[in-house]
């Protein structure tokens, strides 16, 4: 069209180009979260071009991942400072672009540290924000949701809890269910799952599942290596199986294999058919555990901090439990060993407990299949992705 006043010549804006849509996941589960929000949204409109951070599952389902997760996945005060130079790099990149090409949109998930800063950043240059999977406000940094708040065009939280938090501090807030429901469906029996992985139906099989973060591998693998070789004195019938999350490789846990006694399989398949396979399963603390909550097999979680990062944790956490379906369920359903608790002595003990006695063994698979009612119903990805196309409009 023409401009009357200067008569320069104005293009109309190009409506049929993709809608640029920023997207960030600094972690393993995010990464799984982050491609199936991203499928459910190209369903409802395939013009929409992601980008930003994530994994192996956000390239398969089309995202341009410009920093890889498995790059900022740490956990700990003291472990972000290790790795400060690449998360500040990575920081200053996405910022850039929020100011010099911002996108129609931003989508966060989890990833507090990084994410809430960032939401500032596009809040301050009119770029909606669509925050999935909330900062965990209730067990610690309440202050932060004010930062919310002021940044964040819409909360979609996983946990019915959480939505009178939001609503009480005036934030846009919408339950949409937590999306291991639907993850989380493994119709098969436990010998079925087993053969996925040629494991002998007549051992008895112990899962150990190490984390997905480089500093887990490092802090606790070796504990619960220790605490498999008490096991299997104890149990020569006994197999091991590690799953190995989409942000590490064999090799990360190869320096800490090579000289243990045990030689368990290692996979990045079908992790909910190995959780099915296994009689119990030595976890650390996280998403994880309400995966393995889901399934109903017995578990004892386990986790470790830096010793300042901890004492610092101690002073500000809110919380009674650290595992998720113990938050969830408002009970100690699941043995939670902490710090110099998280002994291979401590550790392979309670797997022992799970192993010879019924009754508790029992009891245990019982409140944690019960965890799924308290979770509401399933489409959260589904959810979110009506919520950011709803944004884009």
């Amino acid at each position: 069209m023409i401009d009357l006043r200067g008569g320069v010549e104005i293009s109309p804006p190009d409506t049929t180009a993709p809608r640029r849509v920023m997207i960030v996941a600094g972690e393993a589960s995010g990464d799984i979260y982050g491609a199936d929000l991203v499928k459910e949204a190209l369903q409802l409109n395939s013009n929409i071009h992601f980008f930003g951070i994530g994994g192996a599952r956000m390239r398969e389902a089309g995202v341009e991942t410009l920093v890889d997760s498995s790059d900022m996945a740490v956990m700990g005060l003291f472990e972000v400072f290790k790795h400060f130079r690449v998360i500040s790099s990575a920081f200053i990149k996405f910022k850039r672009i929020l100011l010099n090409a911002p996108p129609s949109l931003l989508i966060l998930i989890d990833y507090p540290g990084f994410n809430v800063r960032l939401a500032k950043i596009a809040k301050k240059n009119n770029v909606k924000v669509l925050y999935y999977i909330s900062p965990k406000v209730w067990a610690w940094k309440a202050g932060r949701i004010r930062e919310i708040a002021a940044s964040v065009s819409r909360m979609a939280v996983i946990f019915p809890f959480e939505v009178p938090i939001y609503e009480k501090a005036g934030v846009p807030v919408s339950f949409v269910g937590h999306p291991l429901l639907d993850l989380v469906n493994v119709e098969k029996g436990k010998k079925e799952a087993a053969a996925n992985f040629d494991l002998d139906p007549s051992k008895t099989t112990i899962g150990l599942f190490p984390g997905s973060r480089k500093s887990e591998i490092e802090r606790l693998l070796p504990d619960i290596l220790a605490a498999a070789e008490l096991l299997q004195k104890r149990f020569p019938n006994l197999q091991f199986v590690i799953p190995l999350a989409s942000t590490l490789t064999e090799e990360d846990l190869f320096p800490f294999l090579k000289n243990s006694k045990i030689k368990p399989v290692i996979t990045n398949q079908k992790i909910h058919d190995l959780i099915r396979a296994s009689d119990a399963i030595i976890s650390v603390s996280g998403t994880v555990t309400l995966e393995i909550s889901l399934i109903g097999t017995p578990m004892v979680i386990i986790y470790k901090l830096a010793p300042l990062t901890y004492q610092v944790a101690k002073r500000v956490v809110k919380i009674k439990h650290i595992g998720l379906c113990n938050i969830v369920a408002e009970d100690s359903i699941v043995k939670e060993l902490i710090q110099e608790n998280a002994s291979p002595e401590n550790i392979s003990a309670e797997i022992e407990k799970i192993l010879v006695n019924e009754t508790y063994r029992e009891n245990m698979k019982k409140k944690l299949t019960a965890i799924r009612v308290k979770l509401g119903g399933g489409g959260a990805s589904k959810n979110v992705a009506a919520l950011a196309v709803g944004l884009l409009k």
